[in-house]
């Protein structure tokens, strides 16, 4: 039996007493791309960051390659911690460094490399984002999509297993939104990672997940689960179809 990339078990989100989500269970692959949706307040981004350890979940437990994440000691989830990347929803660049210096911020902390050779991993990375020629750019000095794209390059500069991305096209305009959209499909192809998408952008979910999960803030459950093309056909309730097809959009 194949043990899955991510498994999340029966994990609640809460904020104090307050439950934004009961009992989340979901298992992905490696080399997929799940995308988390659902309405505002659903707990989409509170979910996100339970994965990634900047919040615990009130019960229940995240698993990577059959691993405990939630439970693992401080040297053992800092080691997890390594094998993933994280794009956030500004970009979060550090506006006093360049762009080049952004992606090697990682590779100076993490790894045994030497100047030479941080240099040749950055400009590969910027280069796969289409930001070639741009590594003495400081982030004010770019646009919006330009600056997700140079997240995205740090993002992967540790080489991730797992990149988890946090509503990436707010913000930008529907044609640069579409173009990060192709950068993440080619990606996956190329790099083989596993990526988890929170968005509620309809061309997005229809454009890059091969599986969804709904989070339904009305039931505080995942109440949906499967394609968006497969869930847009056959929703398993009203909240999902009118999400789905929400402004007239049909895909």
């Amino acid at each position: 039996m194949t043990i899955p990339q991510i498994d999340v078990r029966k994990v609640t989100l809460s904020y104090g007493s307050f439950v934004v989500m009961n009992d989340v269970s979901f298992t992905l692959e490696r080399g997929k791309i799940l995308v988390i949706m659902g309405g505002s307040g659903c707990g989409k981004s509170t979910l996100l960051k339970n994965m990634i350890g900047l919040r615990e979940p009130s019960s229940g437990e995240v698993f990577y390659n059959g691993v405990s994440f939630t439970k693992a000691n401080y040297e053992s989830r800092m080691t997890m911690l390594r094998s993933f990347g994280v794009l956030y929803q500004n970009g979060a660049l550090w506006s006093s460094m360049t762009l080049a210096e952004n992606v090697a911020l990682s590779l100076e902390q993490y790894t045994m490399l030497n100047d030479r050779e941080i240099a040749e991993v950055v400009a590969l990375k910027l280069a796969l984002v289409g930001l070639k020629g741009f590594e003495d750019y400081y982030p004010a000095e770019i646009s919006g999509g330009m600056r997700k794209r140079a997240g995205l390059a740090r993002a992967m500069a540790l080489d991730p297993q797992v990149l988890f991305f946090d509503e990436p096209s707010a913000g930008l305009d529907p044609l640069t939104s579409k173009r990060l959209d192709d950068l993440i499909l080619r990606l996956r192809d190329s790099l083989g990672a596993t990526f988890v998408v929170v968005t509620h952008e309809l061309a997005s979910i229809f454009a890059i997940a091969d599986d969804a999960l709904y989070l339904d803030a009305s039931t505080r459950t995942v109440s949906a689960r499967g394609n968006p093309h497969d869930l847009l056909k056959n929703p398993p309730n009203d909240n999902v179809r009118e999400f789905l097809t929400r402004g007239g959009e049909g895909h």
